[in-house]
């Protein structure tokens, strides 16, 4: 059966729902423990559902424990994208390596590391699964020896998200467990769908964790007490909790393996752009004329809502809006360029005025700093800008010259302005960035400052299945 990397929520028969993730932003934030004595090294799994938003060429450590150069096990993306399961002890590095790159941003992956040094077959020692299969390509394909140790269940610190200081990981992850002391298959952590064949989360609560296992499912009940944290390890009895560095409450996200929620197309040929916060913040740089990005998830039909903060007080022509699938992201080219001709996208400008595919409505209203909301109604071809909430243009603006290609996504894009680079936030309806209300859509879904108008919906698989059910 061929593994699906994303996960189109509600096409499944039956699930469990996975309700949280944490958000993790690449450069300063990540969670430790130190276990208070030292348990199974021969026998552990590890199993945890994680999207990137970073393909920058940076290791990046999902999970591991290191006591010193010599002594360290891990688990983590290359800096070529390949996955990488890591053992050192004493100086010998035994590892694999796959030949496959995880290059997929818009998807959850479910990852599943098992070390069983014990194992009288040599190759089953060591193995990494991907969405319920087993790799078997590897570039580096080192077993370890029978009975050796990991330092994975060592008395010594244990990382979640970076290696001390350093490759720290950007991106989302969910359904974080180890269990001490078993070597567990994928079936023990999720299943495929009967009727899609997607691989899907199971309920992992009633698994017995060890005595350094544990399972934080980034559940925040509210309070301040201890308990109530995103390092809290769930298992009943247990209080194996991770210690955080750098996290609030914006970290918890409700972008997960069974509500997959838009973000920009972090692995788009995009060009002189940067991206961080979970590839929701976009920094244009200032070297290309125009640097169109688009979103990760493109539609045919419905009513969507999203909102965009801009950091920068100097916009130049700024714009946030819709563009066809078609249109290139390539340097050199502009919106008005598009492969399929000039009719191809619509947008607000932040110098004043919705430009409907190179038309410039001058409506006189201009923005830096203020909160965009962009609500799409594809079936009747109309968009509807709001400025803090106020409706730009009374009636909204008629797209239905757009040339429709085959669907549409959205978009941000900057004129460069001198020096300064245009720096802006898209809020697809996983927010990071402090608001004052949290408002969901009618369904229940997304956090925005402001309520979507009535039948706009957040851009997220469980909406986009309701709708086209």
């Amino acid at each position: 059966m061929t593994a699906q990397t994303i996960l189109p929520a509600n096409t499944l028969s039956s699930g469990y729902d996975v309700d949280n993730s944490c958000m993790f932003d690449g450069t300063s934030n990540a969670m430790h423990r130190t276990p208070g004595s030292a348990s199974n090294l021969t026998t552990w799994t590890w199993s945890a559902w994680v999207k990137r938003s970073d393909l920058t060429g940076t290791q990046m450590a999902l999970f591991g424990a290191k006591e010193d150069s010599n002594n360290d096990t891990g688990i983590w993306f290359q800096t070529d994208n390949t996955l990488q399961f890591f053992n050192n002890v004493g100086g010998t590095v035994k590892q694999i390596r796959t030949n496959r790159v995880f290059r997929d941003t818009s998807a959850w992956y479910h990852i599943v590391a098992v070390w069983d040094s014990s194992n009288g077959t040599a190759g089953n020692r060591m193995r990494l699964y991907v969405n319920g299969v087993e790799e078997t390509s590897f570039g580096t394909d080192a077993n370890p020896g029978d009975g050796d140790e990991s330092t994975i269940n060592d008395d010594v610190i244990h990382n979640l998200g970076r290696v001390d200081t350093t490759y720290f990981y950007e991106g989302y992850m969910a359904e974080v467990v180890l269990i001490d002391g078993q070597a567990l298959t994928p079936t023990s952590f999720g299943e495929f769908d009967s009727d899609s064949g997607i691989w899907k989360p199971k309920d992992v609560s009633g698994l017995t964790p060890g005595t350094n296992g544990f399972y934080l499912d980034f559940e925040l009940a509210g309070g301040n007490d201890a308990a109530n944290r995103l390092g809290k390890d769930v298992y009943s009895g247990n209080v194996n909790f991770f210690t955080e560095v750098n996290f609030g409450t914006l970290n918890q996200k409700t972008d997960t393996c069974t509500n997959n929620f838009c973000t920009w197309a972090v692995n788009a040929d995009n060009q002189d752009v940067a991206f961080a916060s979970g590839g929701l913040k976009v920094s244009h740089g200032t070297s290309i004329n125009r640097r169109p990005v688009v979103s990760s998830i493109g539609l045919e039909s419905g009513k969507w809502y999203w909102e965009w903060v801009g950091t920068s007080t100097t916009t130049g022509n700024h714009e946030v809006g819709i563009i066809n699938y078609a249109s290139p992201r390539t340097q050199g080219r502009y919106l008005g360029q598009a492969l399929v001709g000039d009719s191809d996208f619509t947008t607000f400008v932040g110098d004043g005025g919705i430009n409907v595919s190179g038309t410039n409505d001058a409506t006189g209203v201009s923005y830096t700093t203020e909160i965009i909301g962009i609500a799409v109604d594809i079936d009747n071809q109309t968009i509807y800008f709001y400025k803090n909430n106020s409706l730009v243009k009374s009636g909204g603006t008629d797209y239905s010259g757009m040339n429709a290609g085959s669907g549409f996504v959205f978009m941000t894009n900057a004129d460069r302005s001198g020096s300064t680079a245009y720096v802006g936030t898209a809020n697809f309806g996983q927010n990071v960035t402090a608001n004052s209300s949290d408002a969901a859509d009618e369904n229940g879904h997304g956090r925005f400052e402001f309520a979507p108008p009535s039948g706009f919906l957040a851009i997220c698989t469980k909406n986009i299945s309701e709708t086209n059910s």
